[in-house]
């Protein structure tokens, strides 16, 4: 497969006088809001945690067993971030403890997605509390996403028994966001060969999962017994070559997560063509429609894509240098994306398990999560909150 892919031009963006500092004010303005939102869901939710995505408006509550579980738990560690209020990180620390006993008794752990789950509960607590215990928790969580890794692909299965012959050798875009997991894995344990396992998968998606024109598959498929690359098609996305916004959203992010541990410039490079692509396919207010081959005004957002975007661009003009030809166009389009999220997609009349970030989709085909709130939607606005309020030390 060729790797040659042209960045498009996304023109000049600069934000007009006044602009920074009135979006920074409704930044800061949204914070108590938030903070009432979290508040009332603690109590609804106890100990136990939302499902993946509202269902009319609610979460509905379950064990720690979905794949988005953690993503309750960034936002009680942003919460004690931001306020040094006891009462959040005591909850979260509460969760650590249920992850420890989920990944101990590998309890629905059959996936790549525990990068997501040990990452903003257990990695998370360890930076923000020094404590040790949380890291060794992950270290498991990372000795288990090392068994889904097919050495003659140089990939991390992302779903399903190593021998279903469904979903062997497949990996997804997602993955992505999955492997700072490993990389966290060996700065704790000294052994390299997590993080060893992370630049090679990362380096198979930067080949084969990217497509010349800077779109992405959902997922690409591999012959496990030779190695050999297969074919990509999409699970979630409206057709196997059409581009799945959220999935082309966690590669931009996922690239650049990449890129902070390997220091591949071709990472960093590769994150700016997605960037630029989903940047150029978005609609007037900045928010994308659930795939970005959608065109349509009356498509259905997925306002939860837009928030990962967000963080992307965020995390992104932290790299580049202050001469970059499109660095102050990054950060105009984030801070405005977060603007408009914040004044149009922000949940305005919350009851108890109601969602933060309105008009998400989850899987629009399987008719789940549709124009809801998604949890991952929520933890992402809150990371941008932060991430545009003040520096931050990155749980990824």
């Amino acid at each position: 497969m060729s790797e040659s892919r042209e960045k498009e031009n996304i023109g000049l963006h600069t934000l007009h006088d006044g602009e920074r500092e009135q979006i920074a004010r409704t930044i800061r303005e949204s914070v108590p809001h938030v903070l009432k939102i979290i508040d009332s869901n603690m109590a609804w939710f106890g100990t136990r945690f939302p499902d993946a995505a509202c269902q009319n408006g609610i979460y509905p509550i379950i064990d720690n067993t979905e794949w988005t579980t953690s993503f309750w738990t960034g936002q009680l560690w942003l919460a004690w971030e931001w306020t040094q209020d006891v009462k959040y990180r005591a909850l979260a620390e509460q969760h650590i403890e249920a992850f420890a006993r989920r990944i101990v008794m590998r309890d629905h752990t059959n996936h790549h997605d525990l990068g997501f789950l040990y990452t903003l509960s257990c990695l998370a607590g360890k930076k923000l509390t020094g404590k040790p215990q949380a890291g060794y928790i992950a270290l498991l969580a990372a000795e288990a996403l090392m068994e889904r890794y097919h050495e003659k692909c140089g990939i991390i299965q992302a779903w399903g028994a190593l021998d279903n012959p469904e979903q062997q050798g497949r990996m997804i875009i997602d993955c992505n966001m999955n492997l700072p997991l490993l990389y966290q894995a060996s700065e704790i344990s000294g052994n390299a060969c997590y993080a060893d396992a992370a630049r090679r998968h990362i380096d198979q998606a930067r080949r084969y999962i990217v497509r010349p024109d800077g779109s992405t598959f959902h997922t690409y498929y591999w012959d496990v017994v030779t190695g050999t690359p297969r074919f990509g098609n999409t699970h979630q996305g409206w057709s196997d070559d059409s581009c799945w916004a959220r999935g082309q959203a966690w590669g931009i992010y996922g690239f650049l997560l990449n890129y902070r541990y390997t220091r591949d410039e071709r990472l960093l490079a590769l994150s700016q063509v997605l960037a630029n692509y989903f940047i150029n396919r978005l609609p007037e207010d900045l928010v994308c429609y659930w795939d970005l081959s959608l065109t349509d005004p009356a498509s259905e957002r997925d306002s939860s894509a837009s928030a990962i975007v967000v963080c992307a661009l965020l995390e992104l003009i932290s790299v580049l240098p202050l001469t970059h030809a499109d660095r102050e166009s990054y950060e105009t389009l984030a801070l405005r994306m977060l603007n408009e999220l914040i004044t149009r997609y922000v949940n305005r009349e919350p009851v108890p398990g109601a969602g933060l970030l309105k008009h998400s989709v989850y899987h629009f085909k399987g008719n789940a999560g549709v124009n809801e709130c998604c949890c991952w939607g929520d933890y992402f606005l809150l990371e941008a909150i932060t991430r545009a309020s003040k520096p931050w030390n990155s749980y990824w």
